[in-house]
C-alpha cells in the first residue's frame, strides 16, 4: 500500500504555483485550427485497423440553473424543448463518426456529462442511448464502465432506476457544500435529503460505484462549516471523492462574475479546508488517488494504483486509458491514438455544421515523438507517483538523463526539498511531494514556459 500523504506547510507555500491538470499532455492550451475532420478520419481509421477498444464521452450542455462557480461547457436554459434539435445534430455525429469504426471495438467505458445530463426527459435518454447501441458496440453484460452525472435537485428514483435500465452502472453527483449559506452565495441549494435520496436510489439499484463532487474555496466557507460537509458525506459513504479547489477566475468564466470575492477565503483558510479535509478522508479509511481525488481501498481506481496500471485521460484517473476516447457533443474532447481534437464550444456552430453533414472538428493536436515521450513520464508520475526510468528508455530508445539532462538541476533541489526521491533507477514522489505532484510534472512540460499561467488553477 502506497505511504500516506504528508502535509508540509512550507513545501505547499513554495510549490503551490499555477499549472495544468494533466488530463492529457500536451494540455488542451496547445490546441490549434489546423486539426481537422481529416486528420480524425485518418485517426478513426488506424483505430478501426487495430481494433482497440473505446471510451465514449456524450456532452449534455443544458442546465436548468446556472450556479457560479461553474467553469463547465453549459447553456442556462429552461426550455426543455431545447434539447432535441440538439438531440438531433448528436445523432447525426454518432453516426458520421461509427461508420468509420469496426462494429467489433467494444465499448469498455461510457461517460454522460454536462451540464446536466438528467435535463433530457426519460425518452430522449432511452432515444439517445438506443441511438448509442444501434452505431456502437456497447456491453450488454453489465461489465462496461458506465457513468452518469447527476443533479439530485433533478432527479428521483425514476430517473436512477431508469438510468441503471439503460445500463449505466456508475453515478456521479455533484455536491459541492452543504452549507446553506454557501449554497446561497453560489446559487446552488442542495439539500443532503435530496443527495441521501439519490445514494439510496442508486445502492438499491445496485449501481457498481458512487461519486461525489465537493469543492472548497468557495465563497462564505470556513475550515469549520467545510470539516461538517465532509462529515456529512462520510457519512453517505461514496465509493469516491472528488475534492476541487475553487480557481475563481471572471474574466474567463461569466457566472463567476457575480460571485462576492470579498466573501472567498482567505489562502490560508483554503490550506486548512484541504488539511483537515484529508485528514477526516484518512480517518475514515478513504485512499488519496492524486490530483484531488480519493477513493475507498476496494475501489477500482485504488486497486489500479497498487498494480501500477492507473492511467489519467480527459475524464480523470481511469483504468481505461488503452482505450480511444470518443468525444461526441459540443465542446467534447476525442483523444484517439496520438490525435487530440475538440469539437466547435459554441452551439450554434456544433449544430450548423452537423446540419449540413459535416463533423464540428474545431481544433486539436497530433502529438509527436518528445510528446509521447513525456506523456508517459508525466502519466506514470501522476498516477503511480513513480518512474522506473528503465521503462521509459526502453520503451523511447533513450538516455533518460541525457535528453531531460536540463532539468536534472530542478529535478536535484526537488530532492533536496523532499519532493521526490531522485535515484539512477527511478524517480519517486514522496508522500509530503503526492500533494505537490503537479509541480513535479510541470519540469517535463516542454511548453509551460511558452504558457501563462493565469490560464490554470494553483496547484493547490
Amino acid at each position: 500500500m502506497l505511504d500516506a500523504i504528508r502535509w508540509d506547510s512550507d513545501l505547499i507555500r513554495r510549490y503551490d504555483l499555477a499549472g495544468p491538470r494533466y488530463t492529457s499532455y500536451p494540455t488542451a492550451v496547445q490546441f490549434h485550427g489546423q486539426v481537422g475532420t481529416f486528420d480524425l478520419f485518418h485517426a478513426l481509421r488506424d483505430s478501426r485497423k487495430a481494433q482497440r477498444p473505446l471510451s465514449l464521452y456524450v456532452h449534455v450542455p443544458f442546465c436548468a440553473n446556472i450556479c457560479y462557480y461553474c467553469a463547465c461547457n453549459k447553456v442556462i436554459t429552461k426550455d426543455r424543448g431545447r434539447a432535441q434539435p440538439y438531440l438531433q445534430r448528436l445523432e447525426q455525429e454518432i453516426q458520421l463518426i461509427a461508420c468509420h469504426l469496426d462494429p467489433a471495438q467494444t465499448v469498455e467505458q461510457l461517460h454522460f456529462g454536462g451540464g446536466t445530463p438528467t435535463f433530457l426527459s426519460h425518452d430522449e435518454l432511452r432515444q439517445l442511448m438506443a441511438h448509442l447501441r444501434k452505431h456502437f458496440n456497447l456491453l450488454n453484460d453489465d461489465s462496461g464502465d458506465y457513468g452518469i452525472e447527476i443533479d439530485p435537485r433533478e432527479a428521483d428514483w425514476s430517473t436512477m432506476g431508469l438510468s441503471r435500465e439503460l445500463g449505466f452502472n456508475r453515478v456521479s453527483i455533484g455536491l459541492q457544500d452543504l452549507d446553506p449559506a454557501v449554497q446561497r452565495a453560489v446559487n446552488r441549494l442542495q439539500s443532503l435529503e435530496e443527495t441521501r435520496a439519490v445514494i439510496d436510489a442508486a445502492r438499491t439499484l445496485q449501481f457498481r460505484s458512487i461519486n461525489i463532487d465537493l469543492i472548497y474555496g468557495l465563497p462564505k466557507q470556513t475550515p469549520d462549516n467545510f470539516a461538517r460537509t465532509v462529515e456529512e458525506v462520510i457519512s453517505l459513504q461514496p465509493d469516491r471523492l472528488s475534492v476541487f479547489n475553487y480557481a475563481h477566475l471572471p474574466e474567463r468564466f461569466m457566472p463567476q462574475r457575480r460571485i462576492n470575492s470579498s466573501e472567498l477565503p482567505s489562502p490560508a483558510h483554503k490550506l486548512e479546508m484541504l488539511q483537515r479535509t484529508i485528514e477526516q478522508l484518512t480517518a475514515a479509511g478513504y485512499r488519496y488517488i492524486g490530483m484531488d481525488h480519493f477513493a475507498l481501498p476496494d475501489d477500482e481506481l485504488a486497486i489500479a494504483q497498487e498494480e501500477h496500471t492507473l492511467q489519467r485521460n480527459f475524464q480523470g484517473y481511469t483504468t481505461h486509458g488503452h482505450c480511444d476516447l470518443i468525444g461526441l457533443g459540443v465542446s467534447a474532447i476525442s483523444q484517439i491514438g496520438d490525435l487530440y481534437c475538440q469539437n466547435s464550444s459554441d452551439l450554434n456552430a456544433y449544430q450548423n455544421s452537423l446540419a449540413s453533414a459535416q463533423l464540428a472538428t474545431s481544433r486539436g493536436l497530433v502529438c509527436n515523438a518528445d510528446d509521447r515521450l513525456r506523456r508517459a513520464v508525466i502519466q506514470q508520475l501522476i498516477c503511480n507517483f513513480k518512474l522506473e526510468l528503465a521503462e521509459i528508455e526502453q520503451q523511447f530508445n533513450i538516455d533518460f538523463q541525457g535528453y531531460f539532462g536540463a532539468l536534472w538541476p530542478q529535478l536535484q533541489g526537488m530532492a533536496e526539498d523532499g519532493l521526490i526521491r531522485l535515484e539512477r533507477e527511478r524517480i519517486e514522489v514522496l508522500p509530503a511531494g503526492r500533494l505537490l505532484v503537479r509541480s513535479v510534472c510541470m519540469v517535463f512540460d516542454a511548453y509551460l514556459e511558452q504558457q501563462n499561467r493565469q490560464r490554470f488553477s494553483r496547484v493547490i
